[in-house]
């Protein structure tokens, strides 16, 4: 008897941890701004995982740091709160470097330890174009779904923008709680 108290104490002690695992993951974010329209609009709900560059693939929806109003990344420890963006993958190290984006960064591929990011609005958007490369370690995570409130909920499936990166299709998943994120 004791030992089958035990042994479900320690089988539900395991499943309260990987429970706290995979929520500690999840990103809830709420999208501000006009950078990635169409594919995102204003109010709509993003779910994401925490990810590195490892976990990238061209055309996925990325959540970055957003870079001080001078363009820098602020240093580490600031105290200066960290705000978020959301932009499409454009190319991953390697690849060989956006022709939107060559004029910016030095070099004609990709530099290890960065990716590009642009938005789906080209002509409101903050992104690799302006910043050059973006560094991993400002690399937050990768958008899985999107809830756009109303009528208006689709699925997450970009139109190009002549870039030739394009986007999974994936199911929307309502939610009622998130945090803002700002995108430029």
């Amino acid at each position: 008897m004791t030992s089958t108290l035990l042994a479900a104490a320690a089988a539900l002690l395991v499943a309260a941890a990987a429970c706290l695992v995979a929520v500690r993951r999840r990103l809830l974010i709420t999208v501000e701004g006009v950078s990635m329209q169409p594919t995102l609009r204003a109010g709509d709900v993003l779910i994401g995982r925490r990810a590195g560059l490892r976990a990238l693939r061209a055309g996925a929806l990325v959540i970055v740091e957003r870079p001080d109003p001078s363009g820098g990344w602020p240093a580490p420890g600031t105290g200066r709160p960290r705000r978020w963006m959301v932009k499409r993958v454009a190319a991953l190290p390697g690849d060989p470097m956006p022709a939107a984006v060559a004029a910016c960064a030095a070099g004609a591929v990709v530099p290890p330890g960065t990716v590009v990011v642009l938005g789906d609005n080209r002509a409101a958007s903050i992104d690799s174009r302006t910043l050059g490369p973006v560094p991993a370690d400002r690399l937050l995570g990768l958008v899985l779904r999107r809830h756009r409130p109303g009528p208006a909920a689709r699925p997450l499936a970009p139109p190009d923008a002549g870039t030739g990166v394009t986007a999974p299709v994936r199911r929307r998943w309502v939610l009622r709680h998130a945090r803002p994120c700002v995108h430029k």
